[in-house]
């Protein structure tokens, strides 16, 4: 990313991802908590919220958020995005030309 556009990776978030934790029955289960936090540029793409059967809302709000490259490379699909409270879970991951520069993570808002 060229030095002139990184002031627009001002918002920081957290990267969750699956870890193995043992239990009090001394099973192993998984469980979502912090691998990294780094600044990205969270921008929000569509949205729409149906409302169904017996007052149930599903949302459809999906965003795009920008990151180096360097930092985010290891960033997989199985992974969550956390970023002011909002959870969104990770549709795709696009290195744009191929130029090794920014990561841009395609995502949908978890609803609680």
């Amino acid at each position: 990313m060229p030095k002139r556009q990184t002031n627009r990776l001002r918002h920081k978030i957290e990267v969750h991802g699956n870890k193995k934790v043992t239990n009090e029955l001394n099973e192993t289960t998984y469980k979502f908590s912090l691998i990294k936090t780094l600044f990205a540029e969270v921008i929000p793409q569509t949205g729409s919220l149906m409302k169904q059967q017996a007052d149930t809302i599903l949302t459809n709000v999906t965003h795009k958020i920008v990151v180096r490259y360097d930092s985010g490379k290891d960033i997989t699909k199985d992974m969550q995005v956390h970023f002011r409270g909002h959870k969104f879970e990770i549709k795709y991951i696009l290195n744009p030309y191929f130029s090794n520069e920014t990561l841009e993570i395609f995502v949908q808002e978890l609803m609680r």
